[in-house]
């Protein structure tokens, strides 16, 4: 006669209940897998339904080569895998103020994306523009990036000490290059003058309507000093064509770890970009809620943390409530630095 399970010796029992347990495991995991599926099954399924059979569409509102270009060209490569083919398309000119009004009549239309971010809302205050940020969805808060001043690699200036006192003597005819007026790279020109105690109304600023403009004044030397996201001027950076003097991070970066921050050049700034994604108002909620399920699959995916890395982003993602009060704080604070070194009233 067989032993019953409560007859068994103790170490068949033992053995017994490993199987069982290994058996549950298994089980376990084969159910978080179907459950894992089925999650992906009725996200691609709300995506479809969203995207109603149109092309995902994302405008860059700036010309070729700049961030947003950059930026709206990793989110297509990201994607491919998610939604399979997407069209990028430019509108630059005026810190993206031109490019905005346009993508804001395509109300309810869940395929039109724009890439944005702080540029967008310093140039929406200097230029006047009727178009905001509260005419769009705000979707997601992708990167922030910080910024690296860097001169022609024949330029006399070799430090940044040796560009502030440039600038403290006479801030006029140091001109600095970068891109659309009421950016971030006129911010941060703005910052540097106050800091070496000019007037920074008074600063010579170059805007451009996109990072290639900006990158060709910068190279030739037709500027002094050029100003820009550190993933645009890293490879020039690196091939010896420009010299880095100081970037705008708290502390050194990974990939320029011989550049001194703004603070170790004696100047107290700390500054940096964000890029963020948006959609047209007017959406249905099912359709908000698949654009931000198919970025969170995006935020996830290895090619983005590829991206992320051999760009030298940093992770900025935010969504939801924390993101509409991460702008409101944003907007503000922005115009508080544009009156402060007199670009606004």
């Amino acid at each position: 006669m067989m032993p019953t399970q409560e007859q068994a010796p103790p170490r068949r029992r033992s053995r017994w209940r490993l199987i069982v347990g290994a058996l549950a495991a298994v089980a376990m995991i084969a159910a978080l897998a179907i459950t894992g599926i089925t999650q992906r099954s009725q996200s691609a399924s709300a995506l479809e339904d969203a995207l109603g059979g149109r092309q995902l569409r994302i405008m860059a509102p700036a010309d070729p080569g700049g961030g947003w270009d950059q930026t709206s060209r990793a989110v297509q490569t990201a994607l491919g895998d998610i939604v399979g083919r997407t069209e990028v398309y430019n509108v630059g000119g005026a810190g993206g103020t031109i490019g905005l009004p346009q993508f804001v009549r395509h109300t309810g239309e869940a395929n039109e994306l724009m890439v944005t971010g702080a540029i967008m809302v310093g140039a929406i205050l200097t230029n006047g523009s009727e178009a905001t940020l509260d005419d769009v969805d705000m979707l997601a808060r992708l990167t922030t990036e910080y910024l690296v001043i860097a001169v022609p690699a024949d330029s006399e200036i070799q430090t940044m000490e040796d560009l502030a006192d440039a600038m403290a003597e006479d801030v006029g005819s140091v001109s600095i290059a970068g891109g659309s007026a009421g950016g971030v790279e006129q911010v941060l020109t703005g910052l540097v003058a106050e800091a070496v105690g000019a007037d920074p109304r008074e600063a010579s600023y170059v805007a451009h309507s996109g990072g290639g403009e900006a990158l060709t004044t910068m190279l030739s030397g037709r500027s002094t000093a050029g100003m820009s996201g550190i993933s645009e001027l890293l490879p020039y950076i690196e091939d010896g064509s420009m010299r880095a003097l100081a970037v705008s991070s708290p502390e050194r970066v990974a990939n320029l770890p011989d550049v001194p921050t703004l603070r170790e050049s004696g100047l107290d700034i700390e500054l940096q970009n964000w890029r963020g994604i948006a959609a047209p108002r007017g959406l249905g909620e099912d359709e908000r809620e698949a654009l931000i399920a198919m970025l969170d699959e995006m935020h996830e995916s290895a090619a983005w943390r590829e991206i992320l890395e051999d760009r030298g982003w940093e992770d900025a993602y935010l969504t939801g409530p924390e993101l509409t009060e991460f702008l409101k704080t944003d907007q503000e604070t922005t115009a508080q630095i544009l009156e402060q070194i007199g670009l606004v009233k």
